[in-house]
């Protein structure tokens, strides 16, 4: 297929015209017009670039790109200029998505972890400039909080963090958003909810959260954010007849 249509179809499918994200998101690095072969991966790194030039992939996409507002103008060089002059030099298209991945109510990050812990009932959940981070719902089977966390490790194959005001208390409703957002254990508790599922926790907020009675859970930002990224590889694959693969990370943040 062209680049073109490709990226219409990521735009109809994540519509990030909707959300006010701190970074580009899209097309980042225009390489190939006709695609044939995508890799995906969490983020853009020198491993899953490098990656996706030997597996002979023409385009390349993320959950994290390359482009951040917080950098600001950078030059290309160090390490950043090794991320991008191999895209260049090897005419990769790369795509990157953040927010839009994170939120989507199919197929993002939060979504998709909350189909395999058994969470239902999914609605919009958190809030960025106006638009959801994450969803929130209700446990199939209410379970403890030990037990949730157990559940989490098993599915996220990641030691999880668990900050809670009493291991053994039953857990019926859950807000998750993956990744960084740990200090978000907040709209949880503003939202009358049980627990808060996210990648990464800090050390005030593991006192704060279980002070104020949330059960907190911090399974990684990698590991929370490898579902939805997966979910529109698959996604894609139903509907176009591409050659697709997966690049995992061995990243234990």
């Amino acid at each position: 297929m062209l680049r073109t249509e490709l990226n219409h179809h990521f735009n109809a499918l994540l519509k990030p015209v909707e959300f006010k994200d701190y970074c580009p998101n899209g097309l980042q690095i225009e390489g190939s017009e006709q695609v044939h072969k995508i890799a995906f991966a969490v983020s853009a790194t020198k491993d899953s670039i490098t990656q996706a030039i030997a597996l002979g992939a023409d385009t390349l996409v993320v959950h994290h790109g390359l482009f951040w507002h917080f950098h600001g103008a950078r030059t290309l060089t160090g390490h950043f200029g090794k991320r991008i002059f191999p895209l260049v030099q090897h005419n990769i298209n790369l795509f990157a998505y953040h927010l839009p991945l994170d939120a989507h109510p199919k197929i993002g990050n939060a979504a998709v972890l909350g189909q395999l812990i058994g969470c239902h009932q999914q609605n919009a959940f958190g809030d960025y400039q106006g638009s959801p981070t994450g969803i929130e719902g209700l446990l199939a089977e209410p379970i403890s909080a030990k037990a949730l966390s157990q559940k989490l490790q098993t599915v996220l194959n990641h030691p999880v963090i668990l900050a809670s005001p009493d291991e053994q208390q039953i857990i019926e409703s859950i807000g998750i958003i993956t990744g960084g957002a740990n200090s978000d254990w907040a709209l949880a508790q503003k939202a009358g909810l049980d627990a808060y599922i996210t990648g990464e926790i800090s050390e005030h907020d593991w006192h704060e959260s279980q002070e104020n009675g949330i059960h907190m859970f911090a399974g990684g930002h990698h590991a929370t954010e490898k579902f939805g990224i997966q979910a529109l590889m698959q996604k894609l694959q139903t509907k176009f007849p591409l050659e697709c693969v997966f690049i995992d990370s061995n990243n234990p943040a």
